[in-house]
């Protein structure tokens, strides 16, 4: 099963680089492994993924002990400042920050472990009650301020769009993001890049790289789907 899911995966993400007329090595395919047993990301692993991405930090920590060195992990979920210690020197990316509180800590976490955390901020553009991020007006304020942290590479936009049946319906939200990353290129702000934008899952990934998603988040579409009894 997962090496037919990750062929199909694998084979959408070229067709919509090709619509986009884009590169696939531009797209990095982050394999969501949220809930899942560490047999079947040793599966994946051996069919080529180098990239995971987990949503909460002890299930990280727990893998990374198991799992091989080269394997580049991805904090993707909601981050506790709590927690931050436990995973700055372990993870590639944090996909998750939208607040000043928690750049704050990852700042401080990174100068005692001696390492530079590469983040991505965090944008609310569909504006929902139930989920985490800035407003899009608050983005460009809040990159400005962490700015002066030495131990901080900004590094792009994440979110994480509305659930739809029909993946068309966040083309627009995809494309917002996309424009407000140029917009924040054109100020040059310092410890930023803002070259990676992390947009799409199972349901709407293709949309999101036709929109210039460089990273989409996969779980289902790989792994099938989840099961929440897994604590």
């Amino acid at each position: 099963m997962l090496e037919t899911n990750l062929a199909q995966v694998e084979a959408n993400i070229q067709a919509a680089c090709r619509r986009a007329g884009r590169k696939r090595e531009d797209v990095t395919l982050i394999a969501v492994s949220k809930t899942k047993p560490v047999q079947m990301l040793k599966e994946v692993y051996n069919l080529g993924v180098r990239v995971f991405g987990e949503n909460k930090v002890q299930e990280l920590t727990d893998k990374y002990v198991q799992l091989p060195s080269d394997i580049r992990w991805h904090m993707i979920g909601h981050l506790q400042t709590n927690k931050v210690k436990y995973i700055i020197d372990k993870v590639e990316l944090i996909h998750s920050v939208d607040s000043l509180r928690l750049a704050e800590t990852i700042e401080k976490e990174a100068e005692k472990k001696n390492c530079t955390a590469n983040i991505l901020v965090e944008v609310n553009v569909a504006e929902e009650e139930s989920k985490f991020g800035l407003k899009m007006s608050e983005v460009i304020p809040f990159m400005d301020e962490i700015s002066k942290y030495s131990h901080i590479n900004v590094r792009g936009l994440m979110t994480i769009a509305p659930f739809v049946e029909n993946p068309e319906k966040n083309r627009p939200i995809f494309a917002a993001l996309r424009k407000l990353s140029v917009d924040i290129r054109h100020k040059n702000v310092d410890n930023s890049n803002v070259s990676i934008l992390s947009m799409g899952m199972t349901n709407d990934y293709e949309v999101a790289i036709e929109e210039g998603a460089t990273m989409v988040r996969v779980g289902t579409g790989i792994f099938g789907a989840r099961d929440y009894d897994i604590k």
